[in-house]
């Protein structure tokens, strides 16, 4: 059986998310009424009210879209868009796995570098054994880059 998206399927699993949801909310209040405190810290009220109407501004915004768009469909218009060009050969094309290698490895990069800046802010409270811990763990980085040049997983031929 082949499922069949209608208009208002995002629509429908949204609600039926949020019912769910509200069920389980109500059966867990009332399970936990019998404890001291509330269940919910208070502190955590202005992050739920604002999840709660960013959703609701979300899901508005897509209702008035669905609602009020104009429908004109034309075969250009139902075109695969490529950049402005007309699409040429075949739309799943194989890929080398080396192009995935090096997005993996900037990745990996990108993100260990991302742990350079907070040791950079707080360095003149840290003392010396964070700083050996930090030369460390840059030699490490260097370990994996100098493998990673030997293995040519940089060159893209």
């Amino acid at each position: 059986m082949q499922y069949k998206k209608t208009k208002f399927t995002g629509l429908i699993f949204y609600l039926t998310t949020a019912i769910v949801f509200l069920i389980t909310y109500n059966r867990m209040l009332k399970t936990y009424d019998a404890m001291p405190g509330s269940f919910m810290p208070s502190d955590y009220l202005p992050v739920l009210i604002f999840l709660i109407i960013a959703t609701a501004f979300g899901l508005g915004a897509l209702l008035l879209g669905e609602l009020f768009r104009i429908r004109r469909p034309y075969p250009e218009k139902l075109m695969p868009y490529e950049s402005g060009n007309p699409p040429v050969g075949e739309p799943r094309m194989r890929f080398s796995v080396k192009f995935y290698i090096v997005a993996m490895l900037f990745v990996v990069f990108d993100v260990e570098a991302i742990f350079l800046y907070p040791w950079a802010v707080v360095f003149d409270k840290i003392g010396i054994y964070a700083f050996i811990e930090m030369i460390i763990f840059i030699v490490i980085l260097l370990v994996g880059y100098i493998y990673a040049w030997k293995k040519e997983a940089f060159i893209w031929d």
